[in-house]
């Protein structure tokens, strides 16, 4: 059995590490986006990760604390979501047809409806609509 050496096991030891953290930033990587009088547009051909049922983006509007999901929904239309659960505020991730909340294991459905608690309340939607034009407009005033 052959020993490693103190240095040889650090380099690799910093490659694993380094891997694990590239790994998890892939997964949480957002597209910046500008709002315009409360409204972000984004144009579904350029959405490559909306695809299928399972499809999700994370916006990151210019200014926001927080990043907005923007999911597929079963019937072919789109949610705008906050991210933030409304238990206790941490942040939700997006688990194929759920959004599970890491700190306690509260679950939405992709419309942002609780399915399993403590957290009682939906997470914040904010309105979509489609315009003709293939873009998509995010509403981000409250009730619009």
């Amino acid at each position: 059995m052959r020993t490693l050496p103190r240095r040889e096991f650090l380099a690799l030891g910093a490659c694993a590490v380094g891997c694990a953290a590239l790994g998890g930033c892939a997964s949480t990587m957002t597209l910046p986006v500008t709002s315009d009088d409360g409204r972000i547009r984004v144009r579904l051909d350029e959405l490559e990760g909306l695809s299928g049922s399972d499809g999700f983006v994370r916006l990151s509007p210019g200014g926001a604390a927080a990043p907005i999901y923007l999911l597929t929904l079963s019937d072919g239309s789109h949610a705008a979501l906050s991210p933030i659960c409304t238990h206790l505020g941490c942040t939700v991730d997006v688990a194929g047809q759920r959004l599970v909340c890491p700190c306690h294991g509260s679950t939405y459905a992709r419309d942002g409806t609780v399915l399993r608690g403590p957290a009682e309340r939906p997470l914040r939607r904010y309105r979509v609509t489609e315009a003709t034009n293939g873009e998509l407009v995010i509403h981000l005033e409250e009730g619009a």
